[in-house]
């Protein structure tokens, strides 16, 4: 199914049933909030995608965007001075960037194709239970470390298991390209393998990088002897 939403470019990646607090102040954007709560906007939605490179999308470098974004519904709305207003929105679902449009609004609007998960190549209840369980326990070594979003809780045990990978990378610090890959991939099973071997890289790159002040020291300490 194709629709129209407003885009949002962003530095970050917004994952299905994730919280993106933001502080808005550009004019362009300014206006969708203003769209959005009066409802020119249906449902309050528009469309969150990822920026490559940079931190800014404009009509002569649209390009640098993700293919893959995801919608997001508007929540609460704080009005600040000069203006400003501080959101609370939450991802919602999974689309493809099909067609761009830079002059029917003051901000990019977007054609845009839902994009709903794929059959898994292999399947079955037991492989789903070693996946979670896994997956899981990836997570908690994770969070062992210290690494971890403020404000995040833990995915109940309940959490479906298509929506699990995007409830574990939620409060885990992770760069938006790694985001990007889960969010782009259209399998349950082999997303619920991304986010494990993510949260094991992850884990084991900490785990190295605290050992290197103790090596480095003591190199330090014969440097200083000779």
């Amino acid at each position: 199914m194709i629709e129209t939403l407003p885009l949002f470019p962003l530095g970050t990646v917004l994952l299905p049933g994730a919280s993106l607090p933001l502080r808005i102040f550009e004019a362009r954007y300014r206006q969708l909030v203003l769209d959005l709560v009066n409802e020119v906007v249906p449902d309050r939605r528009f469309g969150v995608v990822g920026i490559r490179q940079g931190w800014e999308v404009g009509e002569d470098n649209v390009d640098a965007m993700y293919e893959i974004g995801c919608s997001a519904r508007l929540g609460e709305v704080q009005q600040l001075p000069e203006g400003r207003y501080d959101t609370t929105s939450t991802g919602q679902h999974r689309f493809r960037l099909l067609q761009l449009d830079t002059e029917a609004a003051p901000y990019l609007m977007a054609r845009v194709e839902w994009l709903p998960d794929s059959t898994p190549q292999q399947d079955s209840d037991q492989l789903r239970e070693r996946l979670v369980a896994s997956a899981r326990a990836a997570h908690e070594r994770y969070l062992a470390t210290g690494l971890r979003v403020e404000g995040t809780t833990t995915p109940d045990d309940g959490t479906d298991f298509a929506e699990l990978p995007y409830s574990l990378a939620e409060n885990c610090v992770l760069a938006p390209e790694d985001r990007q890959r889960l969010l782009a991939e259209t399998d349950p099973v082999a997303r619920m393998r991304a986010i494990r071997s993510l949260l094991n890289r992850e884990t084991e790159f900490v785990r190295r990088l605290r050992a290197v002040p103790a090596q480095l020291s003591e190199f330090a300490e014969h440097a200083g002897t000779n």
